[in-house]
């Protein structure tokens, strides 16, 4: 182990450094102002340098201060969050986030079994596209969507990402849309995406030469499917999040092809939180409802299929 100095003279000396006032240090720690002075000498003399300048009783950071403050603070900052997360294992509550377009179909209209099996257990679900610090955002799992595998976290597969062509009754009423090529006439919402090529392809028809028509980009099949169904277009959107929708008549998929892009659903975690009770319980819930997807033919079998990646 290095030669560290005093922890509590660095703790003294990030909120002096953060707060540039030796008595607002003191009254934060409950110290008094002249052990928060002893506590900056001990570390001045330790490195052999002013960290501070005085003048005329007010204090502000030397060079040498401004070089090492923003260290000690992340260091801190690590070490807190290092007890926070143990601390966490513990905890009743469960944090969750996922990618929008999941957490608000399928999950959101299923998480209400997992809470009556785990009742002990309260769940704070957040729907994001961001990438997730599990230290920062005080995270424990995460459902998202990509290639995997990624360093310093364990990955399960969960499925493979499909795409259909989604729009309303109406739409494919008015525009008399009865095999896939009719699709290349009518307005596609985010028709500049590459997918609609790859599910042209998997529907059999050639997409005519050029560059499609630039149009509105969506952050996710949240926001198509309002479109979709207000009668705007269709969209490229995944069957399994919309299978209520389409049940009921809201949503029609008008044909059975399906495109598979190069991306698959999966369960992250931090490597170092296996075994915690209720990421444990999380995971086989949901694996389960997986299983039972797939058990009851609602998805295409090549959904299922994991890609031959290695999960660290």
């Amino acid at each position: 182990m290095p030669d560290l100095p005093p922890l509590s003279a660095v703790r003294v000396f990030e909120a002096a450094a953060r707060l540039e006032n030796f008595s607002r240090a003191a009254e934060e720690l409950g110290m008094t102002q002249a052990a928060v002075s002893y506590q900056v000498r001990q570390l001045e003399d330790r490195v052999g340098r002013p960290l501070f300048v005085r003048d005329r009783g007010r204090v502000r950071l030397s060079d040498a201060g401004r070089r090492l403050a923003p260290a000690v603070t992340s260091a801190l900052a690590d070490i807190a969050a290092a007890f926070a997360d143990l601390r966490s294992d513990d905890s009743g509550v469960l944090a969750i986030s996922t990618i929008p377009s999941f957490g608000a179909t399928w999950l959101s209209a299923r998480i209400g079994r997992f809470q009556v099996a785990m009742p002990d257990l309260a769940l704070r679900l957040e729907t994001s596209g961001r990438i997730t610090d599990f230290a920062r955002d005080g995270i424990d799992v995460v459902i998202r969507s990509g290639q995997g595998p990624w360093s310093g976290l364990s990955a399960e597969f969960l499925m493979r990402y499909h795409v259909t062509p989604i729009c309303s009754p109406g739409f494919v009423e008015e525009h008399g849309i009865r095999e896939p090529a009719d699709l290349l006439r009518v307005q596609r919402l985010a028709q500049d995406d590459p997918w609609w090529a790859g599910w042209f392809a998997a529907a059999g028809v050639e997409p005519p030469p050029g560059v499609p028509q630039a149009s509105v980009l969506f952050d996710s099949q949240l926001e198509e499917a309002r479109m979709a169904g207000a009668g705007f277009g269709a969209a490229l959107m995944t069957p399994l999040f919309w299978r209520e929708e389409v049940a009921e008549g809201r949503l029609v998929q008008p044909f059975p092809a399906v495109f598979y892009p190069p991306f698959s659903l999966w369960l992250v975690r931090p490597e170092g939180r296996h075994g915690v009770r209720k990421i444990e319980r999380f995971r086989e819930w949901l694996l389960a409802e997986m299983a039972a997807e797939r058990a009851r033919g609602l998805v295409p079998e090549a959904v299922w299929t994991p890609p031959p990646v290695t999960i660290p």
